[in-house]
């Protein structure tokens, strides 16, 4: 049976969203590359359970995506921004409930991470950048 030029474009893209949606499920990532420290710390955020709230690829989660958070001012739960920076950033990781974010009701626990896993995850966040 022959076939149209439109149903071999349709039949690629139906095989790519399969392939993309596999490769997501079993773990591959949509995310640009990372340098070696940033992939330390997305294994420090997958082991610690981090990235169970905070998603990589943009997408809702139970906290703030960590894509797009870098640099971008985060609205606070008394209505005050501040910039997501290192400093903003390491404080919310070792004093979770110092600033609440708006729209996020729950609370972080505590990671417990050592001052080098925190530097590895901020690079990590750091380089996830806008990339959606």
């Amino acid at each position: 049976m022959p076939t149209t030029p439109s149903a071999v474009n349709v039949t690629r893209t139906v095989l790519l969203l399969i392939a993309l949606v596999v490769g997501v499920a079993c773990g591959g990532s949509t995310v640009a590359e990372l340098s070696p420290e940033a992939e330390n710390g997305r294994r420090i955020a997958n082991l610690k359970g981090c990235a169970s709230c905070h998603a990589a690829d943009g997408s809702g989660g139970v906290g703030p995506a960590f894509v797009g958070l870098y640099g971008s001012d985060v609205t606070l739960s008394d209505g005050s921004t501040v910039l997501a920076d290192d400093e903003y950033l390491r404080r919310s990781i070792t004093d979770p409930a110092a600033e609440q974010v708006e729209g996020y009701t729950l609370i972080m626990p505590v990671a417990n991470l050592s001052d080098d896993d925190i530097e590895a995850v901020l690079v990590y966040i750091r380089e996830l950048g806008s990339t959606p």
